[in-house]
């Protein structure tokens, strides 16, 4: 199976990871943050780092640490660049291609305790960016808000215009109202 080009590719070998297992930690440049932060819809990314811990075991790998990242949003309310800051944990399991097929046949029963299904080890390796860009995506606010910032909707029925009904209400003979 071919893997898809990433925006940051960082790719580890499973044979080459030792028995007590290895810490990596995966930095994208600056050029690499630019282009990440225009395909997420961001205004920047000032830093952006994985931190893991590669163990292996008998059925494939184990990935745990977590991702970090300093960058700016785009407010959804006012529309202001301002700074946030990310952390997302990192647990996933990984195991080789024909393992993971083998898991998938059949009729699969979801349930929301279960673990996630491991995602395979193409090729014999794992490419630590991706997961990282992945994390980064999860940890993303979908609708950000800048601090102190609120959404007020207005409601204030003096400056509503009169509905059209209101000249029924002050007609002359109108029965009085049973409330």
């Amino acid at each position: 199976m071919k893997q898809e080009p990433s925006l940051l590719r960082r790719d580890i070998a499973v044979a080459d990871v030792p028995r007590p297992g290895l810490d990596i930690e995966v930095e994208a440049n600056a050029q690499e943050r630019a282009e990440i932060a225009r395909c997420f819809n961001l205004v920047g990314i000032e830093a952006l780092c994985g931190k893991f811990h590669v163990s292996t075991a008998s059925r494939g790998a184990r990935v745990r640490g977590e991702v970090t990242a300093k960058l700016r949003q785009t407010c959804v309310v006012s529309l202001d660049a301002f700074d946030a800051e990310l952390k997302e944990p990192v647990d996933l399991s990984f195991a080789h291609e024909g393992k993971t097929a083998d898991l998938h046949a059949g009729q699969i029963d979801i349930s929301p305790n279960d673990e996630d299904p491991p995602e395979p080890i193409v090729d014999g390796k794992i490419d630590l960016g991706a997961v990282t860009l992945e994390f980064l995506a999860l940890g993303l606010d979908a609708h950000p808000r800048k601090p102190g910032v609120s959404f007020t909707h207005k409601n204030n029925a003096a400056e509503r215009p009169a509905s059209p009904f209101a000249v029924l209400a002050r007609r002359p003979g109108k029965p009085p109202s049973s409330s």
